[in-house]
C-alpha cells in the first residue's frame, strides 16, 4: 500500500468513528421516543442505527488494523505498538495491545452485541426491543466519545518514522493474541444484560418472559469471561516465568468479579424464569454485573493500577471513565430505587426448595463479590487517603474468600435434586448418597496416599470429586439407570433437555478445577538450584540434568537456549529448552519457561540469573494436577454453550404470549 492509500484508510477510520458517534446519539433518542408514542417507525429507526453503527465501528477497527498489518508509522498508536520485523499474528494483537487499540476492541464488541440484539430480536416486544438499543446507544455514545476526546488511534506523525518502537515482549505471545477478545467479549457482553434491565426498568414490566430473554445473553458473555479468564491464567502461567496461575492481582480481580456476580445471576434468572420469583434482585443483579466491568475497565484503563494490563496512565482519561462509572452505575441505580416498589415480588417458596438452594447459591456468590471487591479497592482508597501503601493477596483471600466458597460448593449437587416449592432435603441427600460415598473414598485415599501433613487438602479433593460424582449423580437419578430396564433409562437419557447435561457439565468443571487448585497448591514440589553443564536436579520424582546453551535468533528477538535432559527412574526420557529472550528495539528481556505435560500434571522449569563461573540458577518445579485448572473451566463454558443451544433460548417466548403482547402494545 502507498504512503497515500495508508493516509487515507487511517483518516476513513477516524471519520467512520465520528459517524458512529453520530449514530449511536440517533440510536440513543428516538427508538426511546418511539417506544414512549408506540410508533413503530421511529422504534426501527433503532435497529437501522444499531446496524450501520456496528459497521462503522467495524470498519474503523478494520482501518486500524490495516495501519498495523502495513506497518504504518505515520500512525502514532502503529509507532509506538508495532514494528516492521514483528510476525503478523503479533501485529494484529498489536492493535489491542495498546490503550487506544484495547478501547477500540471494548467499543467494537459493545456494538456487536447491540446489532446482534438488532438482528436477531425479533421475538422481543417491540418496545422493549427499541429500550434495549436505546440503552445500548447510550453506552455507545459514552465510550466513543470517550475514544474521540482522549484516545483518538489515529494521530498522525509528521514526519513519519522509518521503523516501529515494537510491541511490549510480554503481549507478544499467542495467549495474548486471544486473551484480551474472549475476556471483553464477556466483559462488555454483559452491557446487552444491563441494557435490558435498564429497559425494563424504564418500561416497568419485569416478568418471566424478560428472564427468558435475558438469559441467553448473560449465558453468551458469562462462557466468553470464562475462557477469557482462564486464558489469562494460563497465559500468566507459562509467559511470566513466575510458575503461579493466579495472583489475586487487581486486573485479575477486576474480571474476577463481573464473573461470580454474572454466575449468581445466572442462577437467579432460573428462578426468576422458572417461579417468577427475584424479580428485583435479578434486575439488580444485572445493574452490579455490568457495573462491576465498567469498574474493571477504569482500574485498567485510568492509570490508578501500574500492571502489564493496565495500559493508560493519563490523568484526564481516568476521570472521563470515572465519569462514565459515575453516570451509568449512579444513573442506573437510581432508576433501580425509583422502580423497584412498583415490581410484584413473584411466587413464594419455601427456604428449603430449589429456588431456595438456588437463593443460598446467590447469597454466597455476592458474599464472595464483595470480598474481592474490598481485597482491590481498599489498598487503592487507603493509599489516596493516605499515602500509605499495602498491599492484599493471597493470605487476605485464603482467610476471606475461601471459607465463603466451601459451603457454597457443599450446597451446589443438592440444588438440582430439590423440588420447585418445597422440597425434601433428606430425600435429597438419600438421592446422593453415591456422590457421598466417592468424596468419602477420595478423602480417606488422599490422606492414606499423601499422609496429613496437610489436614484440609484432603478435604479439598473429596469436595472436588463430591462436585463431579454429585453432576453425575443427577443424570444417572433424572435417567432412571439402575431403577428402570435400560430401554427406558435410555429413553429418559435421550429425552432430557439440554439445559440438565449443561448445569451437569458445569457443576463437574468446577469439581475438576477444585482439584486441580488444592493438588497444585498443597502437592507440587519447587526445586530452585545453581547447576553447571552436566549437573542435575531432582524435582517430583524427575531428574534435569543441564546440557548446554545454544544461541537462536528471530526477525524480532534473540535467545539463549539452556537444554536440559528430563529422565525419571535413570531413563531418559525428553529434552526440554527453558529460554531467555532479548528485544533490541525495546530493549528488553523475558523469560520463556519450558513446560512438559505428563497426563494432567505438569513439569515446569524457568530459567534465572547466569553466574560468572558458569553455573546457572533453574527454577523447577513439579504441579500435580495443574492442567485440571484449565480444563475444569473449559468444561463449565462446554456447558454454558450447550445450555445455550437449547431450544427455548432460540424460540423466545411461545407464539401465543408473544401475539398477546403484540396486541398489548398496540393497544
Amino acid at each position: 500500500m502507498s504512503w497515500m492509500s495508508g493516509f487515507s484508510i487511517a483518516e476513513l477510520g477516524h471519520y467512520a468513528l465520528v459517524l458512529a458517534l453520530a449514530l449511536s446519539l440517533i440510536q440513543s433518542t428516538v427508538p426511546l421516543w418511539g417506544a414512549s408514542a408506540r410508533d413503530n417507525r421511529l422504534m426501527r429507526v433503532g435497529t437501522v442505527s444499531t446496524l450501520i453503527g456496528f459497521l462503522y465501528v467495524t470498519f474503523a477497527f478494520g482501518a486500524l488494523t490495516v495501519a498495523y498489518i502495513n506497518s504504518d508509522f505515520s500512525v502514532a498508536n502503529v509507532w509506538e505498538n508495532s514494528h516492521s520485523a514483528k510476525p503478523l499474528l503479533f501485529k494484529i494483537s498489536g492493535v489491542w495491545g495498546n490503550h487506544e487499540g484495547s478501547m477500540m476492541l471494548w467499543v467494537l464488541i459493545l456494538s456487536l452485541f447491540g446489532a446482534l440484539v438488532a438482528a436477531f430480536g425479533g421475538n422481543l416486544p417491540v418496545t422493549l426491543k427499541a429500550r434495549v438499543l436505546a440503552v445500548q446507544g447510550w453506552v455507545a455514545t459514552a465510550f466513543l466519545l470517550f475514544i474521540l476526546t482522549t484516545s483518538n488511534p489515529f494521530l498522525r506523525l509528521t514526519p513519519a518514522p522509518g521503523e516501529g518502537r515494537d510491541l511490549n515482549p510480554i503481549l507478544q505471545d499467542v495467549g495474548l493474541a486471544i486473551h484480551p477478545p474472549l475476556l471483553y467479549l464477556g466483559y462488555v457482553g454483559f452491557s446487552i444484560v444491563f441494557s435490558f434491565a435498564a429497559a425494563a426498568l424504564i418500561e416497568g414490566r419485569v416478568d418471566a418472559a424478560w428472564a427468558r430473554w435475558v438469559r441467553p445473553w448473560t449465558l453468551m458473555a458469562w462462557i466468553f469471561l470464562t475462557l477469557g479468564i482462564a486464558m489469562g491464567s494460563y497465559w500468566a502461567y507459562y509467559e511470566l516465568g513466575w510458575g503461579g496461575w493466579w495472583f489475586w492481582d487487581p486486573v485479575e480481580n477486576a474480571s474476577f468479579m463481573p464473573w461470580l456476580a454474572g454466575t449468581a445471576l445466572l442462577h437467579s434468572a432460573i428462578v426468576m424464569e422458572k417461579r417468577g420469583a427475584l424479580k428485583i434482585w435479578t434486575i439488580l443483579l444485572a445493574i452490579l454485573t455490568f457495573s462491576l466491568s465498567l469498574l474493571g475497565t477504569f482500574l485498567v484503563r485510568s492509570g490508578v493500577l501500574t500492571s502489564v494490563h493496565a495500559f493508560a496512565t493519563d490523568p484526564t482519561r481516568g476521570v472521563f471513565i470515572l465519569a462514565i462509572l459515575v453516570l451509568f452505575i449512579g444513573g442506573s441505580l437510581a432508576l433501580f430505587a425509583w422502580r423497584a416498589p412498583e415490581l410484584k415480588q413473584g411466587g413464594l417458596f419455601a427456604p428449603i426448595s430449589r429456588e431456595g438452594a438456588l437463593l443460598y447459591n446467590n447469597l454466597f456468590l455476592v458474599a464472595a463479590t464483595a470480598t474481592v471487591f474490598a481485597g482491590t479497592l481498599y489498598p487503592l482508597v487507603l493509599e489516596a487517603l493516605t499515602k500509605d501503601k499495602i498491599s492484599v493477596g493471597a493470605p487476605f483471600y485464603n482467610i476471606t474468600f475461601a471459607p465463603l466458597m466451601v459451603p457454597l460448593l457443599l450446597a451446589v449437587p443438592f440444588g438440582p435434586m430439590l423440588a420447585w416449592k418445597r422440597g425434601d432435603l433428606a430425600a435429597a441427600a438419600q438421592r446422593l448418597l453415591f456422590a457421598m460415598v466417592l468424596a468419602v473414598v477420595a478423602l480417606v485415599a488422599t490422606l492414606i496416599i499423601e499422609g496429613v501433613q496437610h489436614p484440609l487438602a484432603p478435604l479439598g479433593i473429596g469436595l472436588g470429586i463430591w462436585l463431579i460424582a454429585g453432576a453425575a449423580n443427577e443424570i444417572i437419578d433424572r435417567s432412571g439407570i439402575g431403577r428402570m430396564p435400560l430401554k427406558t433409562s435410555w429413553a429418559r437419557f435421550t429425552g432430557m433437555p439440554r439445559t440438565a447435561f449443561a448445569t451437569a457439565l458445569a457443576h463437574a468443571g468446577l469439581g475438576v478445577t477444585v482439584i486441580g487448585i488444592v493438588a497444585t497448591t498443597t502437592y507440587q514440589t519447587e526445586t530452585i538450584v545453581s547447576v553447571k553443564p552436566g549437573e542435575s536436579l531432582e524435582t517430583g520424582g524427575y531428574t534435569l540434568t543441564y546440557q548446554d546453551s545454544v544461541p537462536h535468533t528471530e526477525n524480532n528477538y534473540r535467545e539463549e537456549l539452556y537444554r536440559f535432559v528430563v529422565s525419571r527412574d535413570g531413563e531418559a526420557l525428553l529434552a526440554i529448552a527453558p529460554a531467555k529472550r532479548f528485544y533490541s528495539t525495546r530493549q528488553m528481556s523475558t523469560t520463556e519457561a519450558a513446560i512438559k505435560t505428563f497426563w494432567f500434571s505438569q513439569l515446569y522449569v524457568s530459567i534465572g540469573d547466569q553466574h560468572d563461573d558458569g553455573s546457572l540458577t533453574v527454577r523447577a518445579y513439579y504441579k500435580p494436577l495443574v492442567t485440571f485448572i484449565w480444563l475444569g473451566a473449559v468444561l463449565m463454558a462446554i456447558g454454558g454453550t450447550v445450555s445455550l443451544s437449547d431450544r427455548r433460548f432460540r424460540i423466545g417466548v411461545a407464539k401465543p404470549a408473544r401475539a398477546k403482547r403484540l396486541q398489548e402494545a398496540k393497544a
